[in-house]
């Protein structure tokens, strides 16, 4: 008789030597589908030249932009409109669920709290230390230390600040940072910060704001030092020095920066899911909509609300993505 261990080892095996064999063709098969296109191109002369550089450069492009972006968006768009099992059209209800059910509106508060809130403590931060570092010695090396965590992906992060809200009973030893430094300041019986509500909403939101905050530092930090010195020292002939010259003159030059950096950090904020599923999966009132999407299509196998709110939160998305693209382009010709 079959050993079940060895049997359901070699299934294991098989199925992942097959899943392998399979991408590993799939991958020759595009690579060798671009090399008779090159091919073809270093042979060719006369005016298909331009039209077939055109489509060798820009082709794969697009299809795998349409493979990958195009078609899933409008199969989730299309799925929005069904049921559970995605076998009978249900018209809007999935969106009349998402917006009068009382859970998925307190999901929506709290996305809403996070992409105010986060993104303008974020700029400000990034903006304030710019203008700081910028005045130091060695400013290299202290940007790169506040910029370091952008290195590490938000799970990282997440299991780093993790080990500083841990909470103990007071009277053990505490592995927890916060926990520590409250009860050495003479709070003897702190919360337990993951399941302090509301404020762990907020708690959790500092994981993205030192993130991000090196992103907003180092883009800022460029901004003001491309103002013109003449500039500057024409605000300083006026008598705009010190606070007024940072609002009247620094501001203003740098607002198309702000807006951009602003509107790059609400994106990241509307599509964060890392954080959640790992601080709290969702629980103890800290649910936002994209871990409540990964939950309603992948854990309650629901995909017409999965898909619905995956809608919602692309049709967020959306208007700030068109906005920080005419930015840049404004930004770009005036220069």
């Amino acid at each position: 008789m079959s050993d079940p261990v060895v049997v359901l080892a070699d299934s294991t095996l098989s199925d992942a030597a097959t899943k392998f064999t399979n991408a590993f063709g799939a991958i020759a098969a595009f690579l060798a589908i671009l090399l008779i296109i090159f091919f073809a191109a270093g042979r060719a002369s006369g005016r298909i030249v331009k039209p077939l550089a055109n489509v060798i450069f820009l082709g794969p492009a697009v299809v795998l932009l349409f493979v990958g972006l195009v078609v899933p968006a409008v199969r989730t768009a299309f799925l929005s409109f069904k049921n559970d099992d995605s076998t009978k059209a249900v018209g809007l209800k999935n969106y009349d669920w998402a917006f009068t059910t009382s859970a998925i509106q307190h999901v929506l508060l709290n996305t809403l709290l996070w992409i105010i809130i986060a993104p303008v403590l974020t700029t400000a931060l990034g903006l304030g230390i710019a203008l700081l570092v910028d005045r130091m010695k060695r400013q290299a090396v202290y940007k790169s230390l506040i910029f370091m965590p952008m290195a590490i992906s938000f799970v990282g992060a997440s299991i780093i600040w993790k080990f500083v809200y841990n909470s103990r009973d007071p009277s053990q030893p505490q592995i927890g940072l916060l926990s520590q430094i409250v009860i050495s300041l003479g709070w003897k019986h702190p919360p337990n910060w993951i399941l302090w509500q509301p404020f762990n909403t907020f708690l959790l939101m500092v994981i993205l704001i030192w993130v991000q905050t090196g992103f907003a530092m180092v883009v800022l930090s460029a901004a003001i030092k491309a103002i013109p010195e003449e500039i500057l020292e024409a605000a300083r002939m006026d008598g705009a020095t010190g606070a007024k010259q940072f609002f009247w003159v620094t501001v203003p030059m740098i607002r198309n920066t702000l807006i951009v950096v602003l509107t790059t950090v609400m994106i990241t904020t509307l599509k964060i899911f890392d954080i959640i599923r790992t601080m709290t999966g969702g629980n103890f009132g800290t649910q936002v909509l994209a871990n409540e999407m990964y939950s309603q299509a992948f854990e309650q196998y629901n995909i017409g609300r999965g898909s619905a709110l995956a809608v919602i939160l692309f049709l967020a998305v959306l208007p700030l993505v068109g906005y920080n693209i005419v930015q840049l382009r404004r930004e770009r010709a005036t220069r």
